[in-house]
């Protein structure tokens, strides 16, 4: 995590943002070439080892999140990502299979405080979390005040890193423009997060491809980029992969899973 002053954060970060705005300026589509995030996922199995199955409706049942968590072991996904009062089933459930737990801090609004935040982070760590999924204060980010946006972000990942559990900035990028989701990037990474995320699913929009590619190239390497919002279809799933997408965020998983090798889980799925 680099260093900063929080009175100071947005006269440090702004000229950033200017400067990586240039330097990405022209068509969206050249940022990153076709393919050149990686081959594209040759097996169920890979793709499926890049899915956080998300089941975060507020309808959501016991059952349901059951249901979720056998078909995650099943398929071999990523994660489990579901609401704090189910975290710890999904725990229990999850435990042994390589499947690992997740849940969402400040979700899904982010307009949060940094004590409150880094006290819903250490209780769902208790609980079992190896991942936690948290939105940015979308409305400091378009203000420009970098400052305020970092505070939650910070004391999250100072909660989180200690215990071996990564950090996921969602940036709701339908809510941005180009030069606000460079900073939500910059952003996340000086902080300390692992990852910049695009929707919550809850918003206006879900991932898009050109905001993947924009995420990835000011990220590089070093960061991942989460997709999520409105994955359904295995062209969508391997588009976003190609674009830069490092994980993908879906309650879709099986069907993917399904449409590239025929593939039929024992548990019926459970659709959002």
């Amino acid at each position: 995590m680099q260093q900063f002053s929080p009175s100071t954060l947005t006269e440090q970060l702004a000229p950033q943002v200017r400067l990586a705005v240039e330097t990405l300026g022209g068509p969206l589509e050249r940022l990153l070439p076709q393919g050149a995030a990686g081959p594209q996922p040759a097996s169920a199995e890979r793709l499926a080892g890049l899915i956080d199955q998300i089941l975060l409706r507020p309808e959501a049942t016991a059952a349901q999140v059951e249901v979720t968590c056998c078909e995650a072991m099943e398929c071999g996904f990523a994660v489990v990502c579901v609401n704090a009062a189910y975290l710890g089933l999904a725990s229990r459930l999850l435990a042994g299979s390589g499947v690992r737990p997740g849940g969402v801090v400040a979700f899904p609004l982010g307009a949060s405080l940094p004590e409150l935040v880094a006290g819903e982070a250490e209780r769902l760590i208790a609980l079992g979390a190896h991942e936690l999924d948290m939105v940015v204060q979308v409305g400091a980010l378009i203000e420009g005040d970098y400052a305020r946006a970092a505070a939650d972000v910070r004391a999250v990942v100072q909660v989180a890193h200690p215990a071996g559990v990564l950090v996921k900035l969602i940036l709701e990028t339908a809510l941005l423009n180009p030069e606000q989701k460079v900073a939500g990037c910059l952003l996340a990474e000086l902080c300390g997060a692992d990852f910049v995320k695009t929707s919550t699913g809850f918003g206006p929009g879900g991932a898009t491809l050109e905001d993947v590619r924009l995420m990835r190239a000011v990220v590089g390497p070093r960061l991942g980029v989460k997709a999520a919002g409105g994955i359904r279809t295995l062209e969508a799933a391997l588009r976003m992969v190609e674009a830069g997408a490092s994980r993908l965020g879906t309650s879709h998983g099986a069907s993917l899973l399904k449409q590239i090798r025929g593939w039929e889980p024992a548990a019926q799925g459970v659709e959002s």
